[in-house]
């Protein structure tokens, strides 16, 4: 929040913020809703709370605002930050045995509040809802005009997932896209220090008492927060700049981006597929480059496809589209010439590309794809990304 800021607010008056959403509302029906995003580098940094205090500042002036879904994980401020607003009564779906509460996505926009509240973006909802991720419920809210303050941790952020494995040594389950965050209106960072943070769990203000020392010897090392904090503060830079861009865009400001670079990144069916697409969708999100994923099938190969390597690549390609990439597919039996033609015919200055030890993709692709490449593409950086061992990640605890 900035001071010019602050000081409306202690005026009540709007804030700019609000003063947005009341142009919004006076457009009418149709108009998409706003979604505020609170991120993390870890649970227990406050996010919830901050949403919270925000729906009650909003509250007192006037603004209709619901509880949709929030996560309280019985901390005592944030359920007495909780009392005073509408919560929605949740959905309860049974699932082998067990009665799961999920938000009532129909419910609220029955309701049709101004503003909703909806923890969590990364949760996964039980099976047999509408939307498999709460993500996809928050877009439906915005559809229907309403504005949407949710939560997210940066470890959830589909790009960051490999990174963040290996800075903590436990499996990332839940991600979503990061055109989910990259969309929304506005991005505020929870920031707290390591110390201040792991203070808070010894003090059984995250986790019960009897799960702190747990929690603070892995995923909540001192260590590790310091590395995931880098990772919020770098993406929140990143959120900064492009709402500047956008700002100088719409305003007619011209900033010099080098507007012919291109990142390429080649994918099949191999598990690795998805490290590289991470891998490239940070280097063309640091130098502002589109991202092109391709993939090469000879013209037999589809028929030497079984069923659960299409599946796979399938997989991969879809979460290429959720990173913003646009898909190529190449037709030919030479996989490095084919690479290296439409990297060059399309201005391709950086290409990212997996390398097996294993045997079998040195018989699928008669020799090394990699030395090839690189024999041949003397004038586009390639990233070589080596397959990661077996058994790397730790158990989530």
């Amino acid at each position: 929040m900035t001071g010019d800021e602050a000081q409306t607010r202690d005026a009540g008056r709007m804030s700019p913020e609000e003063a947005l959403e009341e142009c919004r509302r006076e457009v009418g029906a149709g108009a998409r809703g706003r979604l505020r995003i609170y991120l993390g580098m870890a649970p227990g940094v406050g996010k919830t709370y901050a949403m919270l205090q925000e729906a009650h500042r909003r509250k007192e002036r006037g603004t209709d605002v619901v509880a949709g879904l929030v996560e309280t994980y019985n901390r005592p401020k944030t359920v007495e930050a909780l009392q005073g607003l509408e919560i929605v009564p949740l959905r309860k779906v049974a699932y082998r045995g067990v009665t799961i509460e999920e938000m009532d996505t129909e419910a609220v926009i029955r309701r049709a509040p101004e503003v909703a509240l909806v923890d969590e973006l990364a949760h996964t909802n039980a099976p047999g809802s509408t939307h498999e991720k709460r993500y996809q419920d928050v877009e439906e809210l915005l559809d229907a005009g309403i504005t949407v303050l949710s939560t997210v941790n940066v470890q959830h952020l589909e790009s960051l997932k490999d990174l963040v494995e290996q800075i903590t040594g436990v499996e990332v389950r839940e991600t979503i896209p990061d055109r989910v965050i990259d969309g929304a209106d506005d991005v505020e960072l929870i920031d707290m220090a390591p110390q201040a943070l792991r203070q808070r769990i010894q003090h059984g203000n995250v986790y019960p008492r009897t799960r702190a020392q747990q929690a603070l010897a892995g995923f909540f090392s001192e260590g590790n927060l310091t590395a995931l904090r880098e990772l919020a503060l770098r993406r929140t830079a990143q959120e900064v700049d492009r709402q500047l861009e956008r700002y100088m865009h719409g305003h007619g400001v011209e900033r010099p981006w080098p507007a012919s670079e291109r990142v390429m990144v080649c994918v099949d069916d191999r598990p690795i597929s998805r490290r590289l697409l991470r891998r490239a969708w940070r280097i063309a999100d640091a130098v502002h480059a589109p991202l092109v994923a391709v993939t090469v099938q000879s013209p037999d190969m589809s028929g030497r496809l079984d069923p659960e390597r299409r599946k796979r690549l399938a997989a991969h390609l879809r979460l290429a589209e959720d990173l913003g990439a646009d898909i190529v597919t190449l037709r030919g039996t030479d996989v490095a010439a084919e690479l290296i033609r439409y990297a060059r015919a399309h201005n391709v200055d950086q290409l990212v590309i997996g390398h097996s030890t294993k045997g079998r993709l040195t018989e699928l692709l008669r020799g090394s794809v990699v030395r090839r490449v690189l024999k041949a593409s003397t004038d586009i950086d390639v990233h070589v990304i080596g397959e990661r061992p077996a058994g790397e990640h730790g158990a989530e605890g």
